[in-house]
């Protein structure tokens, strides 16, 4: 599979379609010099599955946590 490379202006302007097309491919946005690239759950590995399912969210940040229980979809 090919590996769409593409500018953050040009993802912005197209942002609705490259956003759904970064679900099934790889996109790599440049940015300041370095690559911003969107993978799919399925290019991790068994073992980078883990340490994100097992990551602790840093203390400064629990307040997020009291607006995710109101928020329903």
């Amino acid at each position: 599979m090919c590996e769409m490379k593409i500018s953050p202006a040009e993802f912005q302007k197209r942002f609705g379609a490259l956003s759904h097309k970064a679900l099934t491919e790889p996109l790599t946005i440049p940015r300041n010099g370095r690559d911003r690239r969107a993978v799919r759950l399925d290019d991790f590995t068994a073992a980078e599955t883990a340490l994100i399912a097992n990551a602790d969210v840093p203390a400064e940040y629990a307040h997020l946590d009291a607006e995710l229980k109101d928020w329903q979809p």
